[in-house]
């Protein structure tokens, strides 16, 4: 039997229901997948939920239809939602950040720019790249199994960040206190803010202090921005999250 593969739909979704699927998941699913009437297929629209279904009519090079068969509520999204401020990586890197910490279970990540970030973006161009980045999210999302896409905020200047969540910390390997050493988040609820290569300016760490953040060092290796964020959301979801 085939192995359905998941999709992410914008579309509303409801049981016993036959939806027309967007160009983009159509194609992927009829011309890249090869898929074709009868067979399997999960959709998911970042409702909580995941519809199961099979194709109803497929139509090279993207039509695609799906009648949903069944819908439920799969226990997969972390318990801890942790809200990454991340300083904007070029190109790869900063995908892959955004991959693996959706991957991991993050809530909700905030492209940043500081003072030693390297990437210059216009209107324009940051708006492509939100784009870009909301795909690579969906993408993890769809491969992962969860069933909420992590929103990725408007890039801004770190100055701009009026933080909501608390606790708050910093990443800094001269920090005295480490992740196994900090209180549970008592709220559920985490931000986690990660520097550019060459670490956050002095100035900046003292707007972070005066804004509540807490240094935290994760261990006697200094990570690479992108692999900073993922490696520390890990470890949170290892000691108050779901990854057990």
């Amino acid at each position: 039997m085939t192995r359905p593969v998941r999709i992410h739909t914008s579309r509303p979704l409801e049981l016993d229901q036959t939806v027309e699927l967007e160009t983009r998941p159509a194609r992927h699913l009829v011309k890249v997948l090869r898929r074709r009437a009868g067979d399997p297929v999960v959709l998911f629209n970042g409702d909580g939920r995941e519809y199961s279904g099979t194709i109803a009519e497929s139509r090279p090079p993207g039509h695609c239809s799906v009648t949903v068969t069944r819908a439920e509520s799969p226990a997969v999204e972390s318990p801890l939602a942790i809200t990454l401020v991340q300083a904007i990586g070029r190109g790869e890197r900063m995908d892959w950040t955004i991959q693996k910490a959706c991957e991991l279970g993050v809530a909700a990540i905030i492209p940043v720019f500081t003072e030693r970030t390297e990437v210059k973006l216009d209107a324009r161009r940051a708006e492509k790249r939100l784009a870009h980045w909301h795909g690579v999210a969906v993408a993890a999302c769809e491969q992962s199994g969860r069933v909420h896409i992590p929103h990725i905020g408007t890039p801004l200047q770190l100055t701009a960040l009026k933080p909501e969540v608390s606790p708050r910390f910093y990443l800094d390997p001269t920090a005295d206190c480490t992740i196994p050493a900090m209180a549970a988040p008592t709220a559920g609820r985490a931000m986690l803010a990660i520097g550019p290569e060459g670490g956050f300016a002095d100035h900046e760490i003292e707007w972070l202090k005066r804004r509540d953040f807490e240094g935290l060092r994760l261990g006697p290796r200094v990570l690479r921005t992108e692999t900073a964020g993922p490696a520390a959301i890990a470890i949170l979801q290892a000691l108050f999250g779901d990854l057990q």
